[in-house]
């Protein structure tokens, strides 16, 4: 393995944030991770770049997860267990799958990053999350080198929520996600107005895992910007859930509040909804802002730093909670 110094990560990082790390190695195998971690436990994981924001300059040894390949474990008449490596590209995979015939994950399409971040935020999008599908996620603990498993119940998901995020965070490496989907009797999810609306608008009354795969990426593409081109993490803030009590009287001010029913005491209501309300949709400050199209997402127009981009979120955050008395929660990992 060769240890680089002084690499630049804009490339590695989806906002397209001009840091350098101070040291930097990319590995292509477990058994690549289990010896580095021999000489080096303080170190910082990068894979797809796809949830963070670098405010600055990385000091610790960077490790770049890059461990490809994907396999089929067992199938049976209906199902298919399939465990694909963290390095693998997350919309390569769901499109591989797709054109398998393999169902589950169509929902997922076009969600930038990698396999191996996916469990950790518990990914969703359009009424699914990943951990509908995973059965299991291997890993290596960091302080023994030891390659682990965790079960789907073991990872303790949560609405973009996981072990990974809490008791486990900093501990273990993810390397693979196993995953069952259906070749048979797909449990199609179309119920997500979006998805409807673009199905019916090209004729599609009785659609196929690609056809709702086509749906979704069509919707993203229209809403959301390319990181290739615009700098950005996809969602940057979570859909808060309230209390009924609490949506209740912000109802009384604000009528056409959308709103999703969670239980009989809690509501979710659309972050997007809210930051268009006060004002921050499509608002630009030089280099950066929020996108034009969708308020959930924060941009890079080019040259911006991560600190201002971070500082826009803060001041986001401080209008919500003044005006809905809501703690909107951020959804990106912040490096500072």
């Amino acid at each position: 393995m060769n240890i680089q110094k002084n690499i630049p990560l804009k490339e590695y990082n989806t906002f397209g944030i001009n840091v350098n790390a101070k040291r930097f190695v990319s590995v292509t195998s477990v058994y690549q991770l289990q010896q580095l971690l021999k000489e080096e436990k303080d170190i910082f994981l990068i894979s797809g770049g796809s949830n963070m924001l670098l405010t600055k300059d990385i000091d610790t040894l960077v490790v770049h997860i890059d461990i490809k390949g994907i396999s089929i474990d067992r199938e049976n008449h209906n199902d298919i267990y399939i465990t694909a490596n963290a390095g693998e590209s997350w919309h390569e995979f769901v499109l591989w799958c797709v054109s398998q015939g393999y169902g589950g994950l169509e929902n997922l399409s076009l969600i930038p990053g990698n396999v191996g971040t996916c469990p950790i935020q518990n990914i969703g999008a359009y009424g699914v999350e990943v951990k509908d599908t995973i059965s299991k996620v291997e890993a290596i603990e960091i302080e023994t080198g030891k390659l682990v498993s965790f079960s789907a119940e073991e990872c303790q998901f949560g609405y973009r929520n996981s072990i990974f995020k809490n008791e486990a965070k900093g501990k273990y490496v993810l390397t693979s996600v196993s995953f069952q989907l259906t070749k048979n009797n797909h449990n199609l999810n179309t119920s997500y107005g979006a998805i409807e609306s673009e199905l019916s608008s090209k004729d599609i009354t009785n659609p196929t895992i690609k056809d709702v795969s086509d749906a979704v990426i069509a919707i993203r593409q229209s809403k959301l910007p390319d990181p290739k081109k615009i700098g950005n993490s996809g969602s940057f803030f979570k859909n808060p859930v309230i209390s009924k009590e609490h949506f209740e009287k912000l109802q009384t001010a604000f009528p056409n509040i959308p709103s999703y029913v969670i239980s009989d005491t809690e509501i979710k209501v659309p972050a997007g909804w809210l930051i268009e309300q006060i004002g921050f949709k499509g608002k630009r400050f030089g280099d950066y802002g929020v996108h034009e199209k969708q308020a959930l997402v924060l941009v890079n127009y080019g040259g911006a730093t991560g600190k201002k981009i971070y500082e826009l979120a803060q001041k986001i955050q401080h209008t919500i909670k003044k005006t809905f008395d809501i703690d909107l929660e951020i959804e990106v990992n912040i490096i500072q």
